[in-house]
């Protein structure tokens, strides 16, 4: 009840004061030096075809123009969150057969059922779990996908099967491919920045780097544990030179390195550098602008609630709303990277505790970006690296499941209401219309217009894409 209030007095704000407070963001967030030193760059930059982060045209007419991820490490068990399973109680304790056949890790515990209870949403009639009330009631927005499979069930190889489209830290993320393909719309932010409260997830740059693609393309990471645009990113600022000033080093800087460059011809890690010089310096007047949350109505921060990962989709907007063209959301707490892995101990504390703080931010994203004009291009991607089994580890807790599990899309060209796929009927393993990770990065990078054997990088002398050698298109999915 208390978020739905918070709704309304979201879209009563929404109706009766965004023109005032767009003046006054944009009064407030332009200062004559601080403008001079961004126009400047700009209008230089529009005259050059090999700045990598200029916006590409994509390879057809794209569906989404942006990406949120919410990536959720550890794990998160399909049959306690969207994934309503009945028979796990009128089984408990079972060992079925469906279950013997596969490699779970604990092979001989029985059938466990969710401590949860689940009911019906919308008009779709989706089941969710009571963990997720908010998110329930955007389920007719939502397509959920239960017949998710990967490769291996260990955290950090199924994470960056997950982020990278490999078992190894060794090849670009997901974020850094649709930068390289697409550019970005805001020079002055980087195209890709990953967040998480407190802990990196496992595995940490990897899940936002750029491997042998070009430095620009790279992941920035803001650790959104405080809430403050100093203490965000760090280091930009300098107080000894005035902005000219500045502007004038970075250049004559940039004007010896690009001589050094020429003669080495190739230096990926020189190019890097030029780059990120640059954006350092034009990051000085964006970055406090974008990352201050105070900006925004007491009706906005509200609905987003008081949750360190509830403020994080309230940045995720804020970034995307100003061009940065992926957006890699982690879900942390109490300082543990992989946070979903305390199902192994106690499903029932550990789930709801974790779905209590990402729930209302969540709906609050899908919520004010449909009032904004903005979820219908804007790509929500929710999900882990795999699932939990259906079988018990100890008295309270499930080990990994990679066979079955779900993730979910919203916005973006995909189609509302909708589910695709299933697990069998103990949410053991995916047994229709299975979905590997490949196929996935594959039908993200259609909706965003990227054909993903075309989108490919000649690297030790052969060409690398995202999803390797495999992948296909979920065509069900588009709207």
């Amino acid at each position: 009840m208390q978020f739905h209030q918070h709704q309304a007095a979201f879209r009563r704000h929404a109706q009766t004061s965004s023109r005032r407070d767009f003046l006054q963001r944009l009064g407030a967030g332009m200062g004559s030096i601080g403008l001079a030193s961004v126009l400047q760059p700009l209008r230089s930059l529009a005259a050059s075809p090999d700045v990598p982060l200029l916006p590409r045209g994509p390879h057809f007419a794209p569906r989404a123009k942006r990406v949120i991820q919410l990536f959720m490490p550890g794990g998160p068990s399909q049959v306690d969150t969207f994934d309503y399973k009945p028979l796990l109680a009128k089984h408990a304790g079972e060992r079925p057969e469906v279950v013997n056949r596969k490699t779970l890790r604990n092979t001989k515990n029985g059938l466990m059922p969710s401590p949860f209870a689940f009911q019906q949403y919308g008009q779709s009639g989706k089941w969710v779990s009571d963990i997720f009330p908010h998110v329930g009631q955007c389920a007719d927005d939502i397509s959920f996908i239960h017949s998710m499979h990967t490769n291996i069930p260990e955290h950090a190889g199924a994470m960056m099967m997950m982020n990278v489209g490999a078992l190894q830290p060794n090849r670009p993320s997901m974020g850094a491919w649709l930068v390289y393909g697409l550019g970005t719309e805001n020079q002055n932010l980087p195209g890709f920045v990953a967040m998480s409260p407190r802990a990196q997830p496992r595995g940490t740059l990897a899940n936002w780097g750029n491997a042998f693609l070009p430095g620009s393309h790279a992941g920035s990471y803001v650790n959104i544990a405080e809430m403050k645009p100093d203490a965000l990113m760090r280091d930009l600022n300098n107080s000894r030179l005035p902005a000219p000033e500045q502007r004038r080093q970075v250049d004559l800087l940039a004007q010896l390195n690009q001589q050094h460059l020429a003669a080495l011809e190739r230096d990926q890690d020189l190019e890097a550098s030029i780059s990120a010089l640059e954006m350092a310096f034009r990051m000085q007047a964006s970055v406090p602008d974008v990352f201050d949350i105070s900006q925004e109505s007491q009706a906005t921060r509200d609905l987003y609630g008081d949750s360190e990962f509830g403020k994080g989709c309230l940045l995720s907007r804020r970034l995307i709303e100003q061009g940065v063209r992926v957006v890699q959301l982690s879900l942390s707490i109490d300082g543990y990277d992989i946070a979903w892995d305390t199902g192994h101990d106690n499903i029932a504390d550990g789930h709801a505790k974790l779905a209590k703080a990402c729930d209302q931010g969540i709906a609050a994203l899908i919520h004010d970006l449909k009032a904004r004009g903005l979820f219908d291009d804007t790509l929500l991607v929710w999900g882990g690296e795999f699932g939990r089994a259906p079988t018990s580890e100890g008295a309270k807790g499930r080990d990994h499941d990679h066979f079955g599990y779900t993730t979910w899309l919203a916005g973006g060209g995909v189609k509302r209401g909708f589910t695709y796929g299933a697990t069998d009927e103990f949410g053991c393993s995916a047994v229709e219309n299975r979905v590997h990770v490949h196929d996935l990065h594959a039908t993200i990078l259609h909706l965003m217009g990227l054909d993903h054997e075309r989108l490919t990088y000649r690297f030790s002398g052969r060409d690398y894409r995202l999803t390797d050698v495999a992948g296909h298109v979920v065509h069900d999915l588009l709207a």
